[in-house]
């Protein structure tokens, strides 16, 4: 991983914290015990066992490190009080074809979740209606094709 900055609220930091801990002082430690069961039955060379342990011990041991790399470059964007739709705050969305009203919050891509309604900075959506403000109506450009929001409440 490259010394690449990544945008992040507080609550997703603490959310990669509690991750990193979890993988080190849960999982690793499951991992290990198996990898040691799975020795003390003899031949490695035929033992599925031995063999799944150490791809579930790769694949933590790859998950530690992103995370970390994540955790150290991150940039905390700290929630402020502002008039524009920026990163870490939270958006109010009315779209102009059926007056549905969706609410999101602006994140960096490391915690964008959609079923959370966290949607990334980089998200069509998120670029449309980046630095606008109260009652602007802008045109998010999607893959899907274009549609018409306005910004109802920024918050």
């Amino acid at each position: 991983m490259s010394n690449q900055k990544y945008n992040m609220t507080k609550e997703g930091l603490k959310k990669l914290e509690n991750e990193l801990d979890r993988l080190k002082n849960v999982e690793r430690p499951e991992v290990l015990t198996a990898l040691k069961e799975a020795r003390a039955q003899g031949d490695l060379s035929e033992n599925a066992e031995y063999d799944a342990a150490r791809t579930d011990q790769a694949l933590i041991e790859g998950k530690i490190q992103e995370i970390e790399a994540l955790i150290e470059n991150a940039n905390i964007i700290e929630k402020i009080e502002t008039d524009t739709v920026t990163i870490g705050v939270s958006v109010k969305l009315k779209y102009v074809s059926d007056g549905e009203v969706d609410t999101f919050d602006i994140v960096g891509s490391v915690e964008a979740d959609p079923f959370e309604n966290k949607i990334s900075d980089e998200s069509p959506i998120a670029k449309a209606i980046f630095n606008k403000k109260v009652g602007d109506k802008v045109t998010v450009k999607s893959p899907s094709g274009d549609y018409d929001v306005e910004i109802i409440e920024i918050f």
